[in-house]
């Protein structure tokens, strides 16, 4: 008997996602890629939603190529959709519907930054703060970022409850082993005070601070449902985003990460491997069902050198 139960304790067991249905927003790129190829990689199959067909084909593509060597790999599908808008949160839904009885989860990932800007110096005056963070900063810049960061994941979750609702199906053997979830991906900026952390984003960090406590708001809200709401919070990890020039053609990070990280004070340093850092915890949120309403810090110990709001 104890060899049973040390079998169904490995990690092939545990992590095996086949027969899993993942839709992830942003999939094909950043951290949404490292989301979708660890999915996908563990027997997945992963619905990426993105704004251009054509680079989601591409992507697709590529990972199932990939993919296709080994047997036990999922597949990526992708699907053109703008997140932000509630119709379209509906629609997608709907598009996913027409392919899949029910999914297990909903990786609400996708985030754009907007309105970076330069911190005034050493002495400045009010006039200086208002020349750096008042006039190069428009209305669209906090309008879009937050009904990409922020708003579009609140469609999304509700769009999608009863494609999660109908994964827990007692005809669906994996229901027990893996019970629906919402998952989004916010950012340790969420709880820090200092905005160099943001990029002197202030649109990306108020963003992604109400998307932090809408995590433990949903979940809350979510409970009768049986479906749980979780979140990843990355501190810096090296994307296309926020370090141009330092990915390959898989959107895999290669080069250093540019000089100004320095100034984030990453106590264990810049992941040298952020996809294995973000996927662990990906693997982790999705297999473990006695987790929700909460939001696991992946930051390499940033929120222990910078002030935090708690």
């Amino acid at each position: 008997m104890a060899d049973s139960v040390l079998q169904n304790l490995t990690a092939s067991r545990i992590f095996d996602l086949r027969g899993v249905v993942a839709v992830v927003t942003g999939g094909a790129t950043g951290i949404g890629l490292m989301i979708s190829t660890t999915l996908m990689a563990n027997g997945a199959t992963v619905y990426t939603i993105g704004p251009v067909q054509q680079e989601l084909d591409d992507a697709a593509k590529l990972w199932n190529e990939g993919a296709a060597k080994e047997p036990n790999r999922g597949r990526m599908y992708g699907l053109a959709g703008d997140i932000r808008s509630k119709s379209e949160a509906k629609r997608l839904a709907q598009e996913i519907e027409k392919k899949e009885k029910h999914i297990t989860v909903l990786f609400n990932n996708a985030g754009i930054m907007r309105g970076t800007t330069d911190r005034p110096k050493p002495g400045a005056t009010a006039a200086d703060f208002l020349a750096a963070y008042f006039d190069p900063i428009t209305e669209d810049d906090f309008d879009n970022s937050l009904r990409t960061n922020t708003f579009g994941h609140y469609w999304m979750t509700f769009a999608f409850l009863p494609l999660l609702e109908k994964w827990k199906s007692p005809d669906n053997p994996l229901s027990n082993k893996f019970p629906p979830q919402v998952i989004m991906t916010t950012s340790n900026t969420g709880w820090l005070k200092d905005i160099a952390c943001a990029i002197n984003s202030f649109p990306y960090h108020f963003s992604k601070a109400a998307l932090g406590q809408a995590t433990a708001s949903l979940a809350h809200e979510l409970l009768p449902l049986g479906i749980r709401v979780n979140g990843i919070a990355p501190g810096p990890v090296q994307t296309a985003m926020n370090s141009p020039g330092t990915v390959n053609e898989l959107g895999i990070p290669t080069g250093p990460p540019a000089s100004s990280w320095d100034a984030f004070m990453i106590p264990l340093g810049v992941s040298s491997a952020p996809n294995r850092d973000i996927g662990t915890v990906v693997l982790m949120l999705v297999a473990n069902w006695y987790i929700s309403g909460e939001t696991v810090l992946v930051d390499g110990g940033t929120l222990l050198k910078h002030p935090s709001s708690y």
